[in-house]
């Protein structure tokens, strides 16, 4: 256990050393800009390295259930270990985010502290993390686009739908499935499964702000159609009297 603990320790400290040297390039933006440069990053990395294990390097998470950590697993949930506990202790600091992201982290780090001590049950955590992360890009870019004024362009609406798309499909759909493997695979921890099943519930609760956001959204679009509309017929209506 030593040597995973150490290198969750040297995760932590680089994230950390990564979000001073933001802070030190960018001193005319607020710490929120630099921590999320450093979380885009992180969704980067994450999404790319969990993807190669969960879709090539294997084993496949949905038949795979509870199968012993690999080196590579070891050291990918190791790396994202660190980063949790950093913006955990970030979100603490500067109370940015709501209860539903606090218990986001906190079962996050919790599953992946069990899954590095009991030295299995890497195969779907890893999975959990590839739907997780891969939004994150999407979510932290649309926040600077709407931080530098270019939110309400093509380039936004492109942002939010392949956030959405990606969300339900993969977080939602591809979250349910390897929910189902992991609760009726044997050789799973019963807390593991426990937690696993927290954090879908935590999924389902973004599911229904995102849903929230979605439905603001498609009735400003159907404002804004008609709104012109109804502006063209009352001009050319004005200054005649209308039929008796």
């Amino acid at each position: 256990m030593l040597p995973i603990v150490l290198e969750v320790l040297g995760s932590l400290l680089a994230w950390l050393c990564l979000y001073a040297a933001f802070c030190l390039w960018n001193r005319h933006r607020p710490p929120e800009w630099n921590c999320r440069l450093v979380t885009l990053l992180h969704g980067a990395i994450a999404t790319c390295l969990s993807g190669y294990i969960a879709l090539w390097d294997g084993p496949w998470p949905l038949s795979h259930a509870g199968s012993p950590n690999t080196s590579l697993q070891v050291h990918v949930l190791s790396l994202t270990l660190g980063y949790f506990i950093f913006d955990l202790l970030w979100c603490l600091y500067f109370q940015t985010e709501g209860d539903l992201m606090l218990l986001h982290h906190t079962l996050s780090i919790c599953g992946m502290v069990l899954v590095l001590g009991l030295g299995k049950s890497a195969t779907e955590v890893n999975a959990v993390v590839f739907v997780s992360e891969i939004t994150n890009p999407l979510l932290q870019t649309r926040w600077f686009l709407r931080e530098m004024g270019l939110y309400h362009s093509f380039l936004g609406e492109v942002v939010d739908f392949c956030f959405v798309l990606l969300f339900l499909v993969l977080r939602i759909g591809g979250g349910a499935l390897i929910m189902y493997a992991m609760v009726t695979a044997p050789d799973p921890n019963w807390i593991l499964k426990g937690g696993g099943l927290a954090m879908y519930i935590v999924s389902l609760g973004f599911m229904i702000e995102i849903c929230r956001f979605v439905r603001r959204k498609m009735l400003k679009k159907y404002h804004s159609w008609t709104r012109p509309r109804s502006v063209d017929a009352s001009m050319k209506t004005n200054g005649h009297s209308a039929a008796h």
